[in-house]
């Protein structure tokens, strides 16, 4: 799944989706829909881009009444459907920190101040503020996944940026999080003399699935893989996913794909050796043409003939 740019691939299984949704299209094209029209959003920008925002601000759910999509899942093996009502993905909020210290020789520390030491120091203090200051019952994950800082081995580097996500599934958690980090970062340098800054970069909101639309998505899956493979992700994924902007708007659900490939079953989404089994792309694309005529029945049923879904 190597890109034709240089240096990049599909590590998330988007292009799989793709291929899904174009197989739905096929399945549909003949069908005579009763109650309405299917919409299929092919849309760019996933991966942090906030694709699902801008194309709602273009009018893509004009007209629209539910909303369905999925992503294929490595957990779970070919031929299992995931669906779950409620939260199922988390609130993802990238920040960036910048350490302003003094720089100077290596061998006289004495004469600057370290910003790659309190940044260092910053990156420990976050796990503790984690452990120490959230309970443990609701899912939280602070990674920092960039250090930037130094371009010399016998210089002490004058600036560090580091950079990272916040995960929370509950909003006054992912409040006290963010405000604490800023305290932690400027209290940090401050105890060691340096400058700091804190920028926090509001990302994705939770995926939360509508109960209609769940009944719909499960009553589709097991239709396509029988009722014993529509499994339950058990807890919410700290993954974010920008369907979240959708699904704000018109209710739905988001599905997850079993897709695990023999022999890279520890192999995780956005590793450089990340691969999926294909076999799963007809049950996905069956999914999501199932689900479509399932949505426009209740839709239906509910007296709005003429909805899209």
């Amino acid at each position: 799944f190597s890109s034709k740019n240089p240096g990049f691939m599909h590590a998330c299984g988007h292009d799989g989706h793709m291929a899904m949704l174009l197989g739905a299209i096929r399945l549909l094209k003949d069908e005579e829909l009763r109650g309405g029209g299917v919409k299929f959003i092919f849309q760019p920008g996933e991966e942090g881009g906030g694709g699902a925002k801008t194309m709602i601000e273009e009018g893509v759910l004009e007209g629209v009444s539910m909303i369905f999509g999925g992503h294929i899942d490595r957990h779970f093996p070919p031929g299992k459907i995931a669906c779950d009502k409620g939260l199922i993905c988390a609130y993802t909020d990238p920040f960036t920190v910048e350490i302003i210290g003094q720089g100077g020789h290596a061998a006289r520390p004495h004469e600057t101040v370290d910003c790659i030491v309190v940044a260092s120091l910053i990156v420990m203090e976050i796990q503790t503020l984690v452990s120490r200051e959230i309970d443990p019952t609701y899912p939280t994950v602070v990674t920092v996944g960039e250090i930037h800082g130094g371009n010399a081995h016998n210089c002490i580097a004058e600036r560090t940026v580091l950079k990272g996500t916040v995960r929370t599934t509950n909003e006054k958690i992912r409040a006290t999080i963010l405000k604490g980090l800023e305290r932690l970062v400027h209290a940090t340098g401050h105890l060691h003399g340096a400058k700091t800054e804190f920028l926090w970069h509001p990302g994705y909101p939770p995926v939360i699935n509508d109960p209609t639309g769940t009944a719909i998505a499960h009553r589709a899956a097991s239709a396509i893989v029988g009722e014993e493979n529509v499994v339950h992700q058990r807890y919410p994924s700290l993954g974010g996913e920008d369907f979240a902007f959708y699904l704000e708007k018109v209710p739905g659900c988001f599905v997850r794909f079993g897709a695990q490939k023999k022999g890279l079953e520890g192999v995780p989404a956005h590793s450089p050796y990340f691969d999926f089994d294909e076999s799963i792309l007809p049950i996905g694309a069956a999914f999501l043409a199932k689900v479509a005529v399932e949505a426009l029945k209740e839709l239906k049923g509910m007296g709005k003939n003429g909805s899209r879904v």
